[in-house]
């Protein structure tokens, strides 16, 4: 067995197929899809969010690890910066550190992680290797529930600033949580895939996130879908 079909088995696509032409993806105008930076709530927030966008990385991961601008830094065992070569070609963003990421201090180490990982090997990319790896929100939320609009807000400016720092090819919005902080405007995955946005010139791509994907088997095939559209996108860039 070839090492690509031994990766999709282990997605739960094989045997190997070869994907179908898909239309051509609609480029979404900036204007229509990009609101301005979300602003966190409390005095002193421009000046906050200037000051982080004035770090390098060095003093961003201080900050991060550091944080107390939300209630999920009293709850945490520590903060998740995020994992990766600096100079990514491609940056994915998930939800929010889980349980074991909150334990170790990198994003996606648990089984999501490892789907991940597999992922990432079907396109022919590997964690640390011309890719980074974020979150929304680099605190656990209690009982990895969904973050709320506050502390993804509170967040922002860290996310703003690694995107600035790296500068990828291509961001990679895994989930709606993190589609929608990136996007700022409500977003459907199933409408949402398969289309080209824009993030301040950059392109990005919408799709589900791994631990979506450990609980709904069937749209791994999906999935595969959007890593193929996702390797089309990067190879016209």
């Amino acid at each position: 067995m070839s090492r690509r079909a031994g990766i999709l088995r282990e997605l739960g696509l094989g045997p190997l197929w070869r994907l179908r032409d898909r239309p051509a993806a609609a480029v979404v105008p900036e204007s229509a899809e990009v609101a301005p930076e979300p602003a966190s709530a409390g005095a002193g927030t421009d000046d906050r969010a200037a000051a982080i966008a004035r770090m390098d990385w060095s003093g961003l991961i201080d900050a991060v690890k550091q944080c107390s601008a939300c209630g999920l830094c009293r709850a945490r065992k520590q903060a998740v910066p995020g994992v990766g070569d600096p100079q990514a070609d491609w940056l994915f963003v998930g939800e929010g550190p889980g349980a074991e990421e909150d334990e170790r201090g990198e994003p996606f180490v648990g089984q999501a992680g490892k789907l991940l990982d597999a992922m990432l090997a079907a396109i022919d990319l590997r964690r640390g290797e011309k890719v980074y790896i974020a979150n929304a929100v680099k605190c656990r939320p209690p009982n990895n529930r969904t973050p709320e609009a506050g502390e993804t807000a509170a967040c922002w400016p860290f996310l703003a600033r690694q995107i600035g720092l790296i500068r990828p090819k291509l961001v990679v919005a895994l989930g709606r949580p993190a589609a929608q902080t990136l996007l700022q405007s409500e977003v459907k995955i199933s409408a949402a895939r398969g289309r080209l946005f824009d993030y301040q010139g950059i392109p990005l791509v919408v799709t589900y996130h791994p631990a979506y994907l450990l609980r709904n088997l069937p749209d791994k095939a999906k999935a595969w879908e959007d890593l193929c559209f996702m390797r089309r996108t990067m190879g016209k860039l």
